[in-house]
């Protein structure tokens, strides 16, 4: 069956509305009842990000996105992530944490044991981790600390500093396997003695999140410390469907795309599928049973309305006493016609049968 560009631009949109009408109402459910989530995973980790769409009228605006997975091994013994699921939103930092419960409470995260939180330093990201774990192991990704101390060293050399050609390995490798203090403490001498704005920037970032660069103890406890899929969800969820070459979507239209985007990438489309047929029968019959009531209301109203017509035409005001004025008038009639008489005279009168013959002429015969 061929149906037209339009058609189906039409429909998608519609299912993805009521995809996620479907999942606004599961969380004031959950807001309201407090269910218990479901049994997950005993050691689950998240992280959240964030990509940009191009919207109608050139604006951009930030995509959230949140990945939840198992933390698992591999047979040689490294730590990796299984069974990943994405949610994605276009919403403000504390709506979309709200939102997430949809998410989270699907796969158990408030239920899982051990969780950790493992993102960029964005501050957000913080408020999210408080909201659904406030307890999660949070861990610096390697990869935004790595560009960090990357970024420190090309500010030195700028500054006429001269680094070993290794240097970033070696600081690196430290970072991993000894922990930030040293780091840090290098770096903050390196700041020192090369000051620029930008080298200051960089440092005072890692500095303040220090507590969350202990990437030794955190591969002990058999901890990923990379955002790899919360990255690779912004690519393939969002990016590769909403952010195409020349793409601008409306801003109401972003919402119900994810939505089926999520329902694809988590292998969930056939129930999203069948709660949004369902939502939308329910919003059809709803609709009807009020048009009909509609009519039923204006249907009563208007037998209302003619029958109190219907009687006031068969049954004239009669008037029971006679006052004085109107009992002098009857003895005394005057020439004035009754009541009942119509005042409205024909515009035209039929004219005689046969001409009036005048007075004088038959006088003269």
């Amino acid at each position: 069956m061929q149906v037209s560009k339009a058609t189906a631009r039409r429909v998608t949109l519609a299912i993805g509305a009521a995809a996620l009408a479907v999942c606004e109402g599961e969380v004031e459910r959950l807001k309201q009842e407090v269910p218990q989530a479901p049994a997950g995973a005993d050691k689950q980790a998240m992280s959240g990000d964030g990509a940009f769409v191009h919207l109608v009228g050139g604006e951009w605006v930030e995509v959230k996105t949140l990945t939840i997975g198992e933390v698992t091994r591999t047979k040689r013994g490294e730590v990796c992530m299984q069974q990943i699921s994405s949610f994605s939103r276009l919403a403000e930092a504390e709506h979309f944490a709200e939102a997430a419960l949809v998410e989270t409470h699907r796969r158990g995260l408030e239920r899982a044991a051990e969780v950790c939180a493992v993102q960029d330093g964005a501050e957000w990201l913080q408020g999210l981790v408080d909201y659904h774990r406030a307890d999660a192991v949070r861990i610096l990704d390697f990869a935004h600390a790595a560009s960090a101390v990357s970024d420190i060293g090309e500010a030195v050399r700028a500054a006429g500093g001269r680094l070993p050609a290794k240097w970033l390995e070696g600081v690196l490798h430290r970072l991993k396997h000894q922990g930030p203090q040293r780091v840090l403490t290098h770096l903050a001498r390196l700041t020192a003695r090369y000051p620029s704005e930008a080298s200051q920037e960089k440092l005072t970032y890692l500095q303040k999140r220090e507590a969350h660069m202990q990437y030794p103890i955190y591969q002990a406890a058999g901890w990923p410390i990379g955002s790899g899929s919360v990255e690779s969800a912004n690519k393939v969820v969002v990016e590769a469907r909403l952010k195409g070459a020349g793409m601008r979507w409306g801003r109401h239209n972003v919402n119900p795309m994810l939505v089926l985007r999520n329902a694809v990438c988590n292998r969930q489309w056939n129930e999203t599928w069948a709660t949004s047929l369902a939502h939308r029968r329910a919003l059809r019959t709803s609709y009807r049973q009020a048009r009909s009531q509609q009519r039923l209301t204006l249907a009563f109203w208007t037998l209302v309305f003619w029958g109190a017509r219907v009687y006031r035409l068969s049954h004239p005001p009669v008037h029971a006493a006679t006052s004085p004025t109107v009992a002098a008038s009857e003895k005394n009639p005057s020439p004035r016609p009754h009541s009942g008489y119509s005042w409205r005279k024909p515009f035209l009168r039929r004219p005689p049968s046969s001409p009036a013959v005048p007075a004088e002429a038959c006088a003269k015969k």
